[in-house]
């Protein structure tokens, strides 16, 4: 469904029904977008695991949305490149030279 596979801001919820965890997780890694999302579990260890499967810049274990000025943000895939805030907002920015020079 169109719904489903374009990021919509706004206030929009849609559910769609699943098998298994696998199920679950392939589905929402069904999108060229990857922004944000939040899994819901009675155990914040499974809901870590599942997380770490999930491809968005951002993952909320039961409802956290936790934004700061030290936490980094940004989306994968079609949802942006790059991150701002904490350091890697500043790892952008900046550019990395190595020297080699011979014994002295």
């Amino acid at each position: 469904m169109t719904i489903a596979q374009e990021e919509i801001f706004g206030p929009v919820l849609v559910v769609i029904p699943y098998d298994d965890e696998d199920d679950a997780v392939r589905i929402a890694n069904d999108s060229p977008y990857g922004l944000a999302g939040n899994v819901m579990s009675g155990s914040v260890e499974h809901a870590l695991a599942v997380a770490a499967r999930l491809r968005a810049g951002f993952i909320g274990i039961n409802g956290t949305a936790g934004y700061g000025a030290d936490t980094p943000f940004g989306g994968y895939k079609a949802s942006g490149v790059g991150r701002q805030n904490g350091i890697a907002g500043f790892d952008q920015y900046t550019e990395v030279k190595s020297i080699a020079f011979p014994a002295m």
